[in-house]
């Protein structure tokens, strides 16, 4: 490891050596340009030929009244939203061109956020985080070298607060449907003696949530201090975020909908002594992470500027759930077979830790470059207890501890780009990144069998060339068009491994072909991207869950898939008092030669059996059944978004209207199944989330009571799904499939109409909200 982390060490010495100071004063400009050139080496501008989305401050500011991150995100091009809870507030995720949230890769300050095993963002660990958000850009599809995981789908570039130079104090409040409410208080110090500040915040969040018990408890806080002289920046940044989240991730069957209503959630479900159904109080999601970053950025000329980073991140955290009719034997707590409850935690313990730089050289005429790179490493703790059991085969006793097993991942990258217009008006862009991930994982079984030798049953390593190329050409002053071809890669994730067991998974391979044209005048503007996504083994969610509600991800297939779309956005703004934007995605997303394992039927349409000699169990015989060309889950075909902005004289209207079309919730291309129900009627069971076109309207009023030692204040309510549209916004299906003696292939259940989950999305709901600034 220490040959790999030498080109930093070298990068830093060189900047060091190279710095000349100059005596300029300190101003806001220079403050504000400092702050910005941690995200300089991972941010694409207007010459960067690849699609994407910036989002200001202020924009942020507009929608952030409770709802996570993914939800301020949700009108941009080809997004789609998913909230266990139905109100955007808890459990949330964000898909880009359909693709999971495991694939997309985030960053704050050019510091990686994923979590280095799930490759996830759980955003309810980083609670209020946008209310400390300076900007953010989306980048679609491969996107530009960055750290951390692969950009298989996205990135997420976020910058965190600029520390300002006037002192100020600022209190946000929020509250409206299912309790939902968002307190933020934040201050910040302004310059003191023109070198030193301090800023940050509290954040409160909570919510009952749509959903039966989907509660949330989010306490947060953000804290960053500053040393700024001439042309130096040092930055240090700590934020925390502690969740509480009653567990919404079963997701109900219209079935189970149509007897309990359609907010039922079965977590924590289960019959007490008397036989009657109770739901188990700690059913809870509970989880600490805390956050360091030391960033030093320096301006070293006109042309010359350098960031170097060190970061730190420790986890904790736990589920509490009551678990019925579990085999003792999995627990070590019975020799034989014995079936009874328990209530059971599931924990781990984590630090992720490491070190990002990058140097970089603008002529300010025609070529910019960038050297940049990162060292990351994770260790991270699994381990399980059980508190209570309800019927015991011998001895027991609480918080025994009945699995712990452990994982390293470490992660380096180094990568160069540049920018040069070597002709007049066209631009060539270059970006080559080099990527090592080095993977060591004892047995993750989360039982009794499990491998206790403290072994590294996995031990895998990847190398990753990731080239990027493209061409930017300036038509006029008003027009131009781009085109890039892309590589990238994405290792598998601790989940790959534990669902797909397999010791040794590829990984996946991506090929990214964007073309684009954009138009930009005073008042108008307007946009049109084509791109083409080309993978090998591609990991697709298969619409099944794990026990903890996770999505399970397969290559099952030949491994060739693809994604396909138009993306198109416009902006009109004819008068001072109105805009207009709108945003428009046709896709396609499609597995080549997808394959399922179903079981086979004689001549007469009965299950062949045969009895297993292992168990002397019956057994049905199974066939892969090669479906050729299918749908890929989670992928809409058609994603539309538009917005109608009103302001004047302080007043402010927002009409905000989105339609998602219809999902696939399996890769089998089946939309529905028949079985039957309790009464032995037939049911049709859909395996779809249908389309749907919701529309929320923002409503506020700045004005100023400065008398009163108010700056200014806003005050104002927030619309959410006024047309009261019952939609679904995440979903599961997990059928079996049979296959007759002719070839052809039927889902179906053995009489359970629980083989698919939807996640209801809250009617009609409000919240109103008031920002003061002193």
């Amino acid at each position: 490891m220490k040959s790999k982390f030498m080109p930093l060490v070298v990068l830093a010495c060189a900047t060091i050596q190279t710095y000349a100071e100059t005596k300029e004063p300190i101003d806001s400009l220079k403050v504000y340009s400092l702050q910005g050139v941690q995200v300089t080496a991972t941010r694409a501008n207007q010459e960067t030929p690849i699609a994407f989305t910036s989002l200001s401050q202020q924009q942020i500011k507009n929608v952030n009244f409770g709802q996570d991150i993914p939800y301020i995100l949700s009108l941009t091009p080809s997004i789609t939203t998913t909230s266990d809870a139905g109100n955007g507030i808890g459990y949330t995720s964000i898909r880009v061109r359909g693709i999971d949230p495991s694939r997309v890769n985030i960053t704050a300050n050019g510091i990686p956020m994923n979590d280095a095993e799930s490759s996830q963002v759980y955003w309810v660990n980083m609670g209020d985080f946008a209310s400390s958000v300076q900007n953010m850009q989306i980048q679609r599809g491969a996107g530009t070298s960055t750290n951390g995981s692969g950009a298989f789908g996205a990135s997420l570039n976020m910058q965190t607060e600029n520390i300002g130079i006037n002192p100020f104090f600022g209190i946000d409040l929020s509250a409206g449907s299912y309790y939902s409410h968002k307190e933020t208080l934040r201050f910040g110090t302004g310059l003191i003696g023109e070198h030193w500040g301090i800023q940050g915040r509290l954040s409160n969040i909570g919510s009952k949530g749509y959903l039966d018990r989907a509660s949330t408890k989010l306490n947060s806080y953000f804290l960053q201090g500053g040393y700024f002289s001439d042309n130096t920046m040092v930055k240090f940044i700590t934020w925390n975020g502690t969740e509480q989240t009653y567990h919404a991730w079963n997701y109900a069957s219209k079935y189970e909908q149509s007897l309990y209503g359609r907010t039922y959630n079965s977590c924590g479900k289960y019959k007490d002594e008397n036989g009657k159904t109770q739901y188990y109080k700690d059913q809870n999601d509970n989880y600490h992470q805390q956050n360091y970053q030391l960033i030093w950025n320096q301006i070293l000329n006109n042309n010359w500027n350098f960031s170097t980073a060190l970061h730190y991140t420790k986890g904790f955290g736990y589920y509490d759930e009551y678990k019925k009719g579990q085999d003792l034997r999995d627990y070590g707590l019975s020799d034989i077979e014995y079936t009874t409850d328990l209530t059971r935690q599931k924990k781990m313990a984590n630090d992720f830790y490491g070190a990002v730089a990058s140097i970089n050289y603008n002529n300010n005429h025609d070529f910019s470059a960038t050297l940049g790179g990162g060292w990351n490493k994770y260790d991270g703790d699994h381990f399980g207890i059980v508190k209570w059991v309800k019927q015991t085969a011998k001895t027991f006793y609480p918080n025994y501890e009945y699995y712990r097993n452990n994982a390293l991942k470490s992660d380096f990258n180094i990568y160069g780009k540049a920018q040069w217009e070597f002709v007049k008006k066209l631009n060539a862009y270059i970006d080559l990144q080099y990527r090592h991930v080095g993977y060591r994982l004892q047995d993750p079984k989360e039982n009794t069998s499990a491998d206790k030798s403290g072994v590294y049953h996995i031990h895998d390593d990847f190398d990753f060339f990731n080239p990027k190329f493209g061409l930017n050409y300036q038509i006029d002053n008003h027009s131009k068009t781009y085109f890039s071809y892309a590589i990238s890669h994405k290792e598998p994730t601790r989940n790959d491994y534990k669902n797909n067991k397999v010791e040794h998974l590829q990984a996946e391979g991506l090929q990214d072909f964007e073309l684009g044209y954009k138009y930009e005048s005073s008042d108008f503007s307007a946009g049109i991207n084509l791109y083409h996504m080309y993978y090998n083994h591609q990991y697709v969610l298969t619409g099944a869950l794990n026990e903890i509600g996770e999505m399970i991800a397969s290559n099952s297939n030949s491994g060739k898939s693809y994604r396909t779309g138009v993306e198109m956005e416009a902006a009109w703004k004819p008068v001072n008092w109105f805009r207009w934007d709108v945003n428009a995605t046709w896709a396609k997303a499609i597995n080549k030669d997808w394959t399922i394992t179903a079981d086979k039927l004689d001549k007469d349409g009965n299950f062949i059996t045969y009895i297993d000699p292992n168990d002397n169990k019956v057994k049905k015989v199974t066939e892969t059944v090669n479906l050729g060309n299918t749908h890929t889950t989670f992928s809409p075909d058609f994603i539309f978004n538009n917005i109608f902005t009103f302001t004047y004289k302080g007043f402010n209207l927002s009409l905000q209207s989105q339609y998602i079309g219809e999902q696939y919730l399996t890769n089998s291309d089946f939309k529905s199944y028949v079985t039957t129900d309790d009464d032995n009627k037939e049911v049709n069971v859909g395996m779809m989330l249908e389309g749907y076109f919701n529309t929320n309207i923002d409503l506020s009023y700045n004005f100023g009571l400065k008398k009163l030692g108010i700056k200014d204040a806003k005050i104002g309510v927030s619309l959410y799904n006024i047309f009261n549209t019952k939609y679904d916004n995440n979903g599961w299906a997990d059928p079996h499939y049979k296959v007759a003696t002719d070839g052809s292939v039927t889902a179906y259940t053995e009489g359970d109409l629980y083989e698919a989950g939807f996640a209801p999305s809250a009617p009609f709901n409000f919240m109103a909200h008031l920002s003061l600034n002193f």
